[in-house]
């Protein structure tokens, strides 16, 4: 299948998801994983009018995106890795989000390179809501803390939460995590009501119409739209 088709089949999920749910699809962005995926197939992507891509490592999307988004200025860049404090200078630079910030170390290294911007940096705050999920505000309580700090850091723009759910066929595991991710973002609505928490960055390739269900603003997903990886699409 080309990425057209598979993009199409997407497409058509989402779309069944948002029936169920009630939800307009309009209100709903597909983000492109294209992490270790070779600049042709970002390419191809962008031909099938993709502009929101993820990458998971900063060197990685450096390498592929620095000249590519100077000839393609509509392009969106996402990092949705595990971001180290000794990258964060560059992911301040080179992203227009920063998804998995999922600690307060991670926050004062961006707030302090992020106010070399022209623009505020959007940030997402990630909670650890599976077992499998390693990264994250482990509890909402820490992610409050981590919301003020944000907040603070006039150069950093708190735009909502992340979380990645446990890989399992256990589709109310997979819920239950989706819906502690709207919990917390009830909560960062209460106790900040006048800052934008409204982007759920939830869902990838094996729990996206669950994750549409539950009220995802953002889906990220890779596989279902690239296949296998091809030899020598590696990083570069």
């Amino acid at each position: 299948m080309t990425f057209a088709e598979r993009l199409k089949g997407i497409e058509e999920r989402i779309a069944q998801a948002c029936l169920r749910s009630g939800r307009n699809r309009a209100e709903i962005r597909l983000m492109v994983v294209s992490k270790f995926q070779g600049i042709d197939r970002i390419e191809e992507a962008w031909e099938q009018g993709i502009r929101l891509f993820g990458e998971s490592r900063v060197q990685e999307a450096a390498e592929k995106f620095s000249g590519f988004k100077e000839t393609h200025p509509e392009l969106e860049l996402h990092m949705i890795g595990s971001l180290q404090r000794n990258k964060a200078k560059i992911a301040a630079s080179l992203f227009d989000c920063v998804q998995s910030v999922d600690r307060e170390s991670i926050i004062g290294e961006l707030g302090k390179y992020a106010a070399e911007r022209k623009a505020p940096l959007k940030v997402l705050l990630e909670l650890h809501t599976g077992e499998e999920s390693k990264t994250g505000f482990p509890d909402e309580e820490s992610l409050l803390r981590g919301a003020e700090q944000a907040l603070g850091f006039p150069g950093l723009a708190p735009a909502g939460l992340m979380t990645m759910a446990p890989y399992t066929g256990d589709t109310d595991q997979v819920r239950s995590s989706f819906r502690a991710l709207v919990h917390a973002q009830q909560r960062l609505k209460k106790e900040f009501p006048d800052s934008d928490w409204s982007c759920l960055s939830m869902g990838m390739s094996n729990d996206f119409e669950i994750a549409v269900e539950e009220g995802a603003a953002l889906l990220r997903i890779g596989s279902a739209l690239f296949g296998e990886r091809r030899q020598g699409d590696g990083q570069q």
